[in-house]
């Protein structure tokens, strides 16, 4: 997802969506343990997705406070 999609959300939007990241990078663990996952990359991209929901948030935090 784009980062100006993301700006676009609310707040409560990016949490839920940081969750289900989170969850779905916890599952390609367990999964790439197992031996199941095809797509290794789907684990960065996912690491990466987060990172850009987290930053996008403290951007939102920062904002609100100044």
């Amino acid at each position: 997802m784009k980062v100006s999609e993301l700006r676009q959300k609310t707040e409560k939007e990016l949490k839920r969506q940081l969750i289900n990241d989170k969850e779905k990078l916890q599952a390609l663990r367990f999964d790439m343990v197992a031996g199941k996952v095809k797509n290794v990359r789907a684990i960065r991209t996912t690491r990466k997705e987060i990172a850009t929901i987290m930053t996008v948030l403290g951007e939102k935090k920062y904002m609100n406070h100044a």
